[in-house]
Order: C-alpha cells, then structure tokens, then sequence
C-alpha cells in the first residue's frame, strides 16, 4: 500500500470551521459497504438505521483543557500541548509528558511561567515530548482547568471559546484524559441517545484517551512503515457482557467513532474480546481482519491519514474513495465539527 493510495481532493471551504447549530442537525451519509450504494440523510435517522437487537458502544472520554500558553525565564514565549499526564506515585500527579514550541527549547532544569502563579519547570526530554513538574496548584488536572485551552485541531483557524468547550465535548464525557475529541459522538444529544434506549437498543462505553499523535501525518509513502502513537485504553466487563449478548442475539456491534473501533478491536486480539486496560498501537489497514465492530459511525477524516485507512479496511477503499467524492461533489463538512457516516463493513 502506498500513501497516495489515501489521497483525495478536498476543497478548503468544505473543513468546518464551527459545529452545527445543534448536534443532532448535521447531515449523515449511509455507505453500503456491500453494494456500494450511497444514501444522504440527517443525522437524527441514525434511530431508525441502528436496528433494536443491536448495541452501541461510545467512547466516554473527556477532553481536557490541554493548551496552554506562558514564558520561559529568558521571556520567550511557549507554547505547551498536555500528552499525557503522569499517574502520581503518591498523591495527586503534578507531570505531564507534553508537546513544546518555542523559539528555542528549553534545557533540563529550566523553568517557565504561566498565568495565575502557575510555573513548571522541565525535568527531561523523551523523544519529542518534554516531560514537566507543574507548581502552583493541586495537580495538573488542576492547572489546566485554571488557565487551560480547549486543543481544538490545527484545521481549525479560530481560536478556542466557551462555545468550543461545550461543543467540543461528548454530551456522555466522563474520564479525563484525551486532547482531541471523539468527533463521531459529537452528534448525539440526549434525545437522540433516549430515542434509542426507547428502541430497545443497547448503549454501552469504553473509554480511549485520545493522544495528539491522532493528528500526526503519516510521512512515508510506504504505509507499513509508519508507527502509530500509542494510547490509553479500557474496556469495562459489563461492555464486554453486553456485546456477548448481542452477538449471541443475532444483533450487530455499532462503533461510535474510529476510537471506539481502535478500543474493541484492541481488546480482540486473541480472537475474543476481552475486558481490561492496556495501551494500543493497533494500526488498521486494508487487509485487516475485524474481530468485533460490524457497523461504525464516524466523521470524515484528513486525506492520506490513518484514519484513512481504517475506514478503507473497513468498508473497502475503492468504495471509500468514491464516498467521499459523493461527499465532495454534494458539499458535506468534513472533520471535527463536520458531518457523519454510516459504514457497514465489507
């Protein structure tokens, strides 16, 4: 496979710059990944596709004000990306392992300032992250919710406002720890999530901390080259003992998003899924064999991404590549705060 094979013509105009007015009003392209057939529909039909035997597995983590912006001691300016924060030996975790652009980096044992009393100081460097021991506050979660910045996507020109801190976040958020939104769940409010229990259809979580890597390009025409970042994922018991009824049901798993797909197939790599929390660097290309997921909603993703290349193992590549011409040519909105599809898997 070669990078050019993910390549696709995308007029700048069509990247979505702000959200719907209201979640559940975006538009939703069906794809048949059997018959190659499009449909153009709203996001609210997904009631009606989404059969009552089936189940619906959400990614339920929450977006954290990772941003953040400050001096270093010589009075340069630095700009900090929050990748992870570090699970405290004792007490409440001040690290974090973070992304940093500033004129020149900092050195080991330097210190930077920030709004509010807030100072870190850089311990080491690992790779391109730099690791840093924040002061001023309880932890880092802390420091963030203070004087942190929603880290809306470098396609997105505006910077972050209060609406972006409640519209770049799932209405079922609960664990602390992405920096980039599980875009497909962006479209569910509370009617449509209640619309579906009353269907009878199953709703289940599992929880993957998306990482910044998510926005990484693949730089090297030979696809099986490239190394995915990894990131943090759990699959609770009951999620699992919900898909096993299910299945055993006739019913089909629908994934909300490509990280809920990445987290159960993931957990499925002994040919069952398992619960449990790990790390994964699952990369999904053509080829690949699905173990769980049987329907997935997502957004349209960047050309010649990984994510790309999910979808195309999904639902085929061809029919991929001629979804999103169909999607171009009929103007839908692409990316974070853009449109959906329905994929079935080919």
């Amino acid at each position: 496979m070669q990078l050019s094979d993910f390549d696709y013509h995308l007029p700048e105009e069509l990247i979505a710059q702000h959200p719907a007015a209201e979640r559940s009003a975006s538009r939703l392209l069906h794809v048949d990944g059997k018959m190659g057939a499009f449909v153009d529909r709203r996001f609210a039909d997904i009631v009606d596709l989404i059969d009552s035997r089936d189940i619906v597995v959400f990614n339920d983590t929450k977006v954290i004000k990772a941003r953040l912006h400050g001096n270093k001691e010589t009075g340069g300016a630095v700009e900090i990306l929050v990748e992870r924060i570090l699970a405290p030996s004792e007490g409440r975790s001040m690290r974090a392992l973070v992304h940093l652009r500033a004129s020149k980096s900092p050195q080991p044992g330097s210190r930077m300032t920030f709004a509010n009393g807030i100072t870190a100081e850089m311990l080491e460097r690992a790779d391109d992250l730099f690791l840093l021991e924040f002061f001023g506050a309880a932890s880092v979660y802390e420091v963030l919710e203070r004087i942190g910045e929603v880290p809306l996507p470098p396609y997105i020109r505006h910077g972050a406002d209060s609406d972006d801190e409640s519209r770049y976040q799932t209405v079922y958020a609960k664990h602390e720890g992405s920096v980039a939104a599980p875009t497909a769940g962006l479209h569910f409010d509370e009617t449509i999530l209640q619309q579906l229990r009353d269907k009878g259809v199953m709703l289940a979580y599992v929880t993957l901390h998306v990482g910044s890597g998510t926005f990484r390009p693949v730089r090297d025409e030979d696809v099986s080259k490239h190394v995915m970042h990894a990131e943090w994922f759990n699959v609770p018991a009951e999620t699992v003992d919900a898909i096993k009824l299910v299945k055993a049901r006739g019913g089909r798993v629908v994934a909300v998003g490509t990280t809920s797909m990445r987290t159960l197939e993931a957990a499925s790599q002994n040919g069952t899924l398992v619960a449990g929390a790990s790390e994964t660097q699952l990369f999904i290309t053509p080829g690949y064999r699905f173990q769980t997921v049987e329907r997935l909603i997502t957004n349209f993703h960047l050309p010649k991404s990984t994510l790309m290349m999910l979808v195309s193992a999904f639902s085929g590549r061809e029919n991929i590549m001629r979804a999103y011409a169909h999607a171009v040519e009929q103007r839908y909105r692409f990316f974070s705060y853009g449109d959906a599809m329905l994929l079935e898997r080919q």
